[in-house]
């Protein structure tokens, strides 16, 4: 049994931190259903800015790839 190592990071392609598209990525979800989540927890006060910041602070950026 192949086992898939995955890790949250901050992919290139990113909006404003690439928080949301990290995670979009790492869960294999929509990144416009993330955003849109996102958004709406952070305006009702389900999900505080901070969290936003600190994970933007915590979570890796991926790798830059090379273009061919």
């Amino acid at each position: 049994m192949a086992t898939e190592n995955k890790r949250l990071l901050r992919p290139s392609d990113r909006m404003i931190a690439g928080v949301c598209a990290g995670i979009a990525e790492f869960f294999g979800l929509d990144t416009t259903l993330i955003r849109v989540a996102t958004l709406f927890l952070v305006l009702f006060g389900g999900l505080s800015l901070w969290v936003y910041i600190i994970l933007w602070l915590v979570v890796p950026s991926a790798p830059k790839r090379l273009k061919n």
